[in-house]
C-alpha cells in the first residue's frame, strides 16, 4: 500500500464563512462556503479538499481551529470534530481565539511594525462585529483584560478612554472593513491583516504553544444578557 503523507487542517467555523485549510507536503489548498448552517457544510467542504489533496481523515495528523467567539452551534462543530479525530486518530489539535489569530497575523505585518517603531507606547486592539449593533473586543497590553461583547456605544467609549495610541485590527458587518464605525480616528489594519489568512494559520498550527485549551470554547455574552443572581 502506499504511504500517504500526512496533513494539517485548519477550521474556522465560528461564522461565516466556513475556511477550511489543508497543508500536505507544502501544498495549501482552501475553501470558504457562506452561509450560517456549518454542520450541513463542513463534511461536504472537507471532502472536496481532501480529495484535491489525494488524502483521507486518517491521514490527517494535525488540527489547528478557533475555537470562538461566534455562533454557539458554529463553535461546537470545530470543536466536536477536533474531540472525535484526536480520540480516534490520535490527531494533535491545537487552537486559538479568533481575537489571538488576527494579533498574530497583525504583529507580522509591515503595517503594524512601522507603526509600533512610531507608538513603542502603543497597543494592539481587535474589533469585530458580534450581532446587529454589537461587537467582540481585545485590547492586547500588559493588563490582558481579556475580550468583551459590547454594544457599539459601549465600544466607542472604551476605546475613547483608552489613555494609550491603539492600531485596530478587524471586521464590521459582513466582514467589511471598521472605516464606518471608527473613521480616520486610529490607524487601521487592511483587510488582508484583518481576515483570516490561510498561511499565517499554518504557521500557528506549527507552535506547541497553541495546544493548551485548544479544546475550550471562547463563548461570550452581552453583559445586559447575563443572570444577575438574586440578593
Amino acid at each position: 500500500m502506499q504511504n500517504r503523507k500526512q496533513v494539517t487542517l485548519v477550521m474556522d467555523s465560528s461564522s461565516s464563512p466556513l475556511l477550511l485549510v489543508l497543508e500536505k507536503e507544502g501544498k495549501i489548498y482552501s475553501v470558504r462556503r457562506k452561509g450560517i448552517k456549518q454542520e450541513k457544510l463542513l463534511f461536504p467542504a472537507l471532502n472536496t479538499l481532501l480529495r484535491k489533496a489525494d488524502s483521507n481523515l486518517q491521514d490527517i495528523n494535525r488540527i489547528f481551529l478557533i475555537r470562538g467567539p461566534g455562533r454557539f452551534t458554529g463553535i461546537r462543530i470545530s470543536l466536536t470534530f477536533a474531540s472525535m479525530m484526536k480520540y480516534l486518530n490520535h490527531t494533535e489539535v491545537r487552537g486559538s481565539t479568533l481575537f489571538e489569530a488576527i494579533h498574530f497575523q497583525a504583529r507580522a505585518s509591515r503595517m503594524f511594525q512601522r507603526w509600533e517603531k512610531q507608538n513603542p507606547q502603543g497597543a494592539l486592539a481587535v474589533v469585530l462585529h458580534a450581532f446587529r449593533e454589537e461587537y467582540f473586543l481585545q485590547i492586547f497590553d500588559r493588563e490582558n483584560a481579556g475580550p468583551a461583547w459590547l454594544s457599539r456605544e459601549e465600544l466607542l467609549a472604551r476605546l475613547a478612554a483608552y489613555k494609550q495610541p491603539l492600531f485596530i485590527a478587524g471586521v464590521d458587518k459582513e466582514g467589511g472593513p471598521l472605516n464606518g464605525l471608527l473613521g480616520t480616528r486610529y490607524p487601521l489594519a487592511n483587510s488582508n491583516i484583518s481576515k483570516l489568512q490561510p498561511a499565517r494559520l499554518l504557521e500557528m498550527a506549527l507552535d506547541k504553544r497553541w495546544e493548551q485549551n485548544a479544546l475550550e470554547p471562547l463563548y461570550l455574552k452581552p453583559a445586559r444578557f447575563e443572570l444577575v443572581k438574586p440578593v
